[in-house]
């Protein structure tokens, strides 16, 4: 097996596909890997859209968690317990998917070892994650459902540029846990745009996001503002700015967008829906 898995890593190394920030790039051989072990939350959504039930050896430790995965519930079919190497090591795999915040010593010990370890980017634009999409597909052995998930992709993005109002954009900012908000150049900034609205991120919080203070919300006077939850009750630190009546009084019910983290921490198989929600939403504002 582990000759195997050497062959098969040497086999990798001929590709460079620099969307998935390859550590050892794409296999050109027609054999496709046959277990398949994720230890990175995005990753897991891929596989779960992409491959056969049977190469799926295991998921990573937040692979059931519904704030962190869009396909939360079909990972319970799975083992997701893949975390150290140790772990990863036990099921045997001979393709290990990770990403680039993966813990470093465990990617490293495994690649020592002689394991196929492909390290996936951050997909930071909807092109990013339908490049990944792709090479993803291509490296698991198939493609066509990758070329299937993207036309989906492909068909929301279309619909949300034709049917955004003409007129003025509602200003808006992605306010989450802790103040943060997310900046310019991010996936959701990019969905923003597209469905119709005008992204204050930057202008709050600079091109990757910060935390921003309350105070400057209320005297940057976003339209509106983008949450994960429309129920936010003071349960923790993390939660209680969010539920601060400054921000109730000033953005009730109505002027609120419902974005859940799920939709955009990972791109890829929940593309369609978050671009269909933002342009649903955008829709009920019409050209206001």
């Amino acid at each position: 097996m582990r000759a195997w898995v050497n062959r098969f890593g040497m086999i990798v190394a001929a590709w460079a596909l620099s969307s998935l920030g390859l550590a050892a790039p794409a296999p050109a051989s027609s054999a496709a890997p046959q277990r398949i072990v994720s230890i990175n939350a995005c990753a897991d959504q891929l596989l779960l859209a992409l491959a056969d039930p049977g190469q799926i050896a295991a998921l990573s430790l937040y692979a059931t968690d519904p704030a962190y995965s869009y396909l939360a519930e079909q990972a319970k079919a799975y083992p997701h317990d893949a975390g150290s190497a140790e772990t990863v090591i036990e099921r045997k795999p001979d393709l290990v998917l990770a990403g680039r915040f993966t813990k470093r010593e465990t990617r490293s010990l495994l690649k020592r070892l002689g394991y196929t370890v492909v390290e996936l980017e951050t997909a930071k634009t909807i092109d990013d994650s339908i490049a990944q999409i792709r090479d993803v597909a291509t490296l698991i052995g198939h493609p066509d459902r990758g070329d299937d998930l993207i036309a989906r992709i492909e068909a929301a993005r279309a619909r949300a540029a034709a049917a955004a109002p003409a007129g003025a954009e509602p200003t808006v900012a992605v306010y989450q846990r802790r103040g943060y908000v997310t900046g310019q150049n991010t996936l959701t900034g990019e969905l923003l745009r597209l469905a119709g609205f005008a992204d204050m991120g930057g202008a709050l919080a600079g091109k990757t996001g910060g935390f921003v203070p309350l105070e400057r919300i209320v005297t940057g006077k976003p339209d509106l503002l983008v949450v994960a939850d429309p129920h936010v009750v003071a349960a923790d630190q993390g939660s209680a700015l969010l539920a601060h009546p400054a921000l109730r009084e000033l953005y009730p019910a109505d002027r609120r967008i419902t974005l859940p983290g799920r939709l955009t921490i990972c791109a890829g198989p929940s593309l369609p829906e978050a671009i269909e929600t933002l342009a649903a939403e955008r829709a009920r504002l019409g050209g206001s």
